[in-house]
């Protein structure tokens, strides 16, 4: 069977369900050929062939019949393409020829081989038809006001049949569909053919008395699958088909994605066992904490096969006392599969992406088959385990591919998706070869979070780059964010977008801090020892502080560099200050952070071996995971914390220590924090620094160091109520507020 049918109001009209239905009924069968025949131009069909739940076209005849193109390459169809364009005299001739006709205006859309206008009463058609005779051109109009100039003998209708001819496909096999007399010609033809419900009455008047064309009640693809089981010659692709169940009910089950589980494991004794998770950062307690009160609910990560031992229980009870209802479902990996995916090529092409460091970029096609083999994997798995109308939530740029999965399979879920990372603009994130294939994934999400507005914004300007966007509703930024004052602030933030039939909620939520934890930490009697013994040993000096993780993003060379200027052009700070610098190696099996950590090392060397006393070393580096307890005993001591990442999606650790500091009797640090990490359009009384340039760096430095008591207090308690007020736990809360308020009917 061969499906040739128009777009809007036809193949993309009618109900989700029915639309939904027939979609899969394609996809499940390979032997139905599919052809998109449109009025549109080529260039706005685009959209839809990255629309994962759209099936891919065969082919697709496009601007009237003009356009005939490979659904798959979108390489002409030589033979039938040269003919058209053969016949065609060009836009020019055509506009100049009816430059004196009343009532004619010209549509501003992407055309090739035809023109077209609007038309209006004032309007001679009959002058119009004369003046495209004399051209050999032919006259199409629709709808009482679209007016075509086509070449002669070039339609929907005459371009399918010769494609038929092309392809060698009987007449018997082919069902032709559409909705307005624009799609007249393709009745013409004689192949088996439905107007849909809804259709144009001038089409039904016309179409009426021909016995092989099926008037359909249901619109859009309803009447399609009508037809299909009108003809004799479909029945049996239309008997195949179930449609997809549905549910009126909201359920209350909540289903994490992500690909960390909420514990670690480990091999004791040939054994293993799970363990707390080992991440400071409070994301995953927070997480866990929406179960705590009895909510059912499904954690779907993945673990190395290696760790899982002989039999392994894939589906186990996380805590069954602190969350009854809330099971595991772990995606057993081999560790290489692991590796590739996360490891190698999302830290490969992605990472560097996301953060505009686009010469690190690195793209390979075989790698992405295998990313997207596993974001199906995820996507299978959620669908397998979730109720009807269940709240899934999505998380990282590494799961960018399962909304598409997941909503081919599952169209009742309700998808959230949070990107924990920066979200670049869109002449970088372009540069991506499967762009077209992530923004279409992401517009199948009900809603989609970010840190702060200018990922936001980001984010819609790549999508206006890919679709035609309608944007509904824009708000202030300026309620929880800095907007003209830093380099990623922004005024206006946009809350919901239409592209398409699809309507989807954005919103900024940057991560908060865990302050139950960070406060359970400093209560203890051991951490409170650790701070008295670092202050002892610190005596007489002050403290600069430098938490991050290896990564080229982070900046890490550049701070020392600029650290060893600081202490050239400030000989008075000799002795008297100390960098205390931890640095978290990354994961094992990173190979390209091994050349920017033997710089750092280097650096570090240089600059120690040059000031160094034998009462004084400038520089303390620690280069490997310090415990979460001890880094909040280090914020607690420390005089300055220096965070400088050339990028960032937000910065946990100036937060962190914001929190340590205000927990504080006598608060007294001050936070530089470079203008590229998303947490500085958060907090207003921090020194904002740009980490590329190094003189910024060091006069940055300089300012906090120079700043007395009173000053560092105050700076400090007014951060302190706002990492305070917007915590981890109210970041989940908005979050999945927000996801509600996306799937909740207007």
């Amino acid at each position: 069977m061969l499906l040739a049918t128009d777009l809007d109001g036809t193949f993309l009209g009618g109900t989700a369900e029915k639309r939904q239905t027939l979609y899969q009924l394609i996809r499940n069968h390979p032997d139905i050929d599919l052809v998109f025949v449109t009025g549109r131009g080529i260039e706005t069909v685009l959209p839809l062939l990255h629309d994962p739940l759209v099936p891919t076209p065969d082919y697709i005849i496009a601007d009237v019949g003009a356009t005939v193109v490979d659904g798959t390459t979108l390489l002409p169809v030589t033979p039938l393409q040269s003919g058209i364009e053969r016949k065609w005299p060009g836009q020019f001739a055509i506009r100049e020829k009816l430059a004196t006709v009343q009532g004619l205006t010209p549509q501003e859309v992407p055309q090739q081989r035809r023109c077209s206008f609007y038309y209006d009463e004032h309007t001679d058609i009959e002058e119009v038809e004369r003046l495209a005779s004399a051209l050999h051109c032919d006259v199409l109009t629709s709808a009482g006001k679209y007016l075509d100039i086509l070449p002669k003998a070039v339609n929907k209708g005459t371009t399918l049949s010769q494609l038929m001819v092309h392809l060698g496909i009987p007449e018997a096999d082919v069902l032709v569909a559409g909705d307005t007399y624009n799609d007249y010609a393709l009745f013409e033809t004689g192949y088996h053919g439905v107007a849909v419900g809804k259709s144009e009455p001038r089409l039904l008047a016309a179409v009426e008395q021909w016995p092989n064309v099926y008037a359909a009640t249901e619109p859009g693809a309803g009447g399609i699958l009508e037809a299909m089981a009108h003809f004799e010659a479909f029945r049996n692709y239309s008997s195949d088909h179930q449609e997809p169940a549905t549910k009126t009910a909201d359920s209350k089950q909540l289903l994490m994605v992500y690909h960390r589980l909420p514990f670690d494991i480990e091999v004791k004794d040939g054994h293993p066992q799970r363990i707390p998770p080992r991440s400071p950062n409070g994301i995953i307690p927070s997480l866990l904490g929406f179960f705590s009160n009895g909510r059912p609910g499904i954690w779907v990560g993945e673990e190395a096969m290696g760790l899982l031992g002989d039999d392994p229980v894939l589906n186990p009870h996380i805590d069954s006392e602190q969350y009854p209802n809330l099971r595991a479902s772990i995606i057993p990996l081999p560790k290489k599969d692991i590796d590739l995916f996360y490891r190698v090529f999302s830290k490969e092409a992605f990472w560097p992406t996301i953060f505009s460091f686009i010469n690190k970029a690195k793209f390979d096609h075989s790698h992405w088959e295998h990313y997207l083999r596993i974001n199906e994997l995820f996507a299978n798995r959620v669908a397998d385990e979730a109720e009807p109308n269940a709240l899934v939530w999505i998380h990282e740029y590494n799961l960018w591919m399962v909304p598409a999965f997941l909503r081919q399979r599952r169209p009742d879920l309700k998808i959230g998706f949070f990107h924990h990372t920066a979200f670049p603009p869109a002449d970088i994130f372009n540069i991506i070869p499967w762009r077209r294939d992530i923004i279409g994934s992401l517009l199948q999400c009900d809603f989609i979070s970010f840190h702060i507005p200018r990922y936001v914004e980001n984010f819609v300007d790549v999508v206006k780059s890919h679709a035609p966007v309608n944007v509904l509703r824009r708000v202030n930024a300026a309620k929880q964010f800095l907007t003209y004052s830093c380099a990623l602030g922004i005024d206006k933030m946009t809350k919901l977008i239409e592209v398409g039939d699809r309507t989807i909620r954005l919103g900024a939520q940057p991560v908060g801090v865990n302050m139950q934890n960070i406060q359970q930490i400093l209560d203890q009697q051991k951490t409170q020892s650790r701070i008295e013994l670092l202050r002892k040993r610190t005596q007489g000096k002050r403290i600069v502080l430098s938490v991050e993780r290896l990564d080229y993003v982070k900046g890490p060379l550049e701070k020392i560099e600029a650290f060893g200027e600081f202490l050239d052009e400030h000989p008075e700070y000799h002795g008297r200050v100390e960098l205390i610098n931890i640095c978290t190696p990354p994961s094992q099996g990173m190979k390209i952070y091994d050349r920017i950590q033997h710089e750092l090392e280097q650096a570090v060397g240089r600059i120690n071996g040059r000031y160094s006393t034998l009462e004084w070393t400038p520089i303390r580096f620690f280069f490997r995971s310090v415990p979460f307890e001890e880094v909040v005993s280090y914020y607690a001591v420390s005089d300055v914390a220096w965070i400088t990442p050339l990028r960032d999606g937000l910065n946990l650790v100036a937060k962190e220590y914001i929190a340590v500091q205000g927990l504080q009797e006598q608060p007294f640090g001050a936070l530089v924090i470079s203008e590229f990490a998303g947490a500085s359009v958060e907090l207003p009384y921090a020194i904002r620094t740009n980490p590329y340039d190094s003189q910024d760096l060091k006069d940055s430095l300089l300012s906090a160091l120079g700043l007395d008591a009173s000053e560092r207090s105050l700076r400090i308690k007014r951060m302190f109520e706002i990492v305070k007020h917007y915590d981890v736990q109210r970041w989940g809360q908005d979050f999945l507020e927000g996801l509600k308020k996306a799937t909740q009917k207007s």
